[in-house]
């Protein structure tokens, strides 16, 4: 199984694609990952296969793809047909059945407020994931949190607009950040 964390040792950004039409862009950058925020369940297995071709991992956000269920049979399929690097999910019970196909799994978190803090600090203990991401990405002493309590990486995304922030984030102790924002994936 890839370990993300060896990908982005060279260079902790990656590309969050919400609309295909970026895709070309993100596979020609220089970002170390693709994390795939879009898509129909017919056109997965030939984004998955142009990142490979790239050299770029490419992770699922499962919850976002249309066409495709939230049980165990859809990630059975990902796992034997599509073949991603890994899934990107909130939803605790797709991680459970990912990792059993050997997937990388990236548990996603929201984080409204010190409850939802807890919670998602709770939830990924439990859930076990490979990685974290948390979003907005742009609260630093709230990544620092993460990254201490947590023994998963954590990957900030969400509200990221410029150099100075990602240099913040990443000092803070969040190992990677994920944005969609094209001019910073150079």
């Amino acid at each position: 199984m890839l370990k993300l964390e060896e990908v982005i040792k060279e260079n902790p950004i990656i590309a969050a694609v919400r609309d295909m039409s970026s895709l070309p862009a993100a596979l020609k950058s220089r970002v170390s990952a693709i994390f795939l925020l879009c898509g129909e369940i017919c056109s997965l297995g030939e984004a998955v296969a142009a990142g490979h071709r790239a050299g770029k991992p490419i992770f699922l956000h499962i919850d976002l793809v249309e066409g495709l269920g939230r049980d165990k049979a859809a990630i059975k399929y990902l796992a034997q047909e599509v073949k991603p690097d890994g899934i990107i999910t909130t939803r605790s019970h797709l991680i459970r059945y990912a990792k059993d196909y050997k997937l990388y799994t990236i548990q996603r978190i929201f984080v409204l407020d010190s409850l939802s803090l807890k919670t998602g600090i709770a939830n990924v203990k439990e859930t076990e994931p490979d990685a974290l991401e948390c979003l907005p990405g742009i609260m630093p002493r709230v990544l620092n949190r993460l990254a201490r309590e947590l023994s998963q990486p954590v990957i900030a995304g969400g509200l990221i607009r410029s150099r100075e922030e990602i240099e913040a984030i990443l000092a803070a102790g969040a190992v990677a950040v994920s944005l969609s924002e094209q001019t910073l994936w150079q």
